[in-house]
């Protein structure tokens, strides 16, 4: 059996729209209106729960009467590029004459007793913010260009780059990077053999300083022993001339 016709009028009747910036809370009203002659129970409910807060999210129309619920969209990163899935339905029934348990009435209700209306979710963002997001992107992207301009080649300075000219940057960077450790090592290196040198040249000197010093003190006992020889050589000679 076919539901019926929902009795409940929605204003709007087909989307709801929330306008950003999505950086706070964004609230849309949505207007439930009654015009029967009758109570009518009605549910929100939304296919992303955690994304939403419904402020009533359930509760019961009186005959001639209207109610607005408000729907707050949490605050997320908005992406133009993404289209919003998100839909919410409003469920309602006429409420029994004698009810006193409204949730024991929707557990005992026929399907045939339940009336839905479906809306779906529409992100807006102002045409000044998205100049405002576009004008930062090409900002960060003219930043990024100059940060790498010493080490890029004139190509890849252009506004727009492909694939190719990205992966011929990222050969670039790579082959810079690795030359620019090359010459850490040699440099490196190079202080080692300095020190080596230093340390081989002083270490010779004091050789030779040490050598000469031998040779002096050779040369000073020699010089004792010839005098003292020719002392006892001279006594020698006195006495034997005596």
């Amino acid at each position: 059996m076919a539901r019926p016709e929902q009795v409940l009028l929605l204003e709007p009747q087909h989307e709801l729209k929330f306008r950003g910036p999505f950086s706070d809370v964004v609230t849309t009203n949505l207007k439930l209106a009654n015009p029967t002659d009758r109570n009518v129970c009605f549910k929100v409910k939304t296919t992303a729960p955690r994304r939403y807060c419904v402020r009533p999210n359930s509760g019961i129309i009186d005959a001639g009467t209207s109610i607005n619920v408000s729907v707050m969209l949490q605050p997320f990163d908005y992406d133009p590029n993404e289209k919003s899935k998100h839909k919410f339905m409003v469920q309602s029934m006429l409420a029994p004459p004698d009810m006193t348990d409204m949730e024991g009435v929707w557990k005992e209700a026929k399907p045939e007793e339940l009336m839905d209306s479906k809306l779906r979710c529409v992100f807006e963002m102002p045409v000044e913010n998205e100049k405002t997001h576009d004008m930062e992107s090409n900002k960060m992207s003219s930043s990024l260009l100059k940060s790498d301009s010493s080490v890029l080649p004139p190509k890849s300075m252009s506004s727009t780059l492909d694939d190719g000219e990205v992966k011929k940057i990222m050969e670039e960077c790579k082959r810079l990077q690795m030359e620019a450790q090359r010459l850490r090592e040699e440099n490196k290196q190079i202080r080692e053999d300095d020190g080596f040198r230093m340390r081989k040249s002083n270490v010779m000197s004091s050789q030779h300083a040490s050598v000469g010093m031998k040779k002096e003190e050779g040369l000073s006992a020699r010089t004792v022993a010839l005098i003292v020889l020719f002392f006892v050589v001279g006594v020698i000679v006195g006495k034997l001339v005596l």
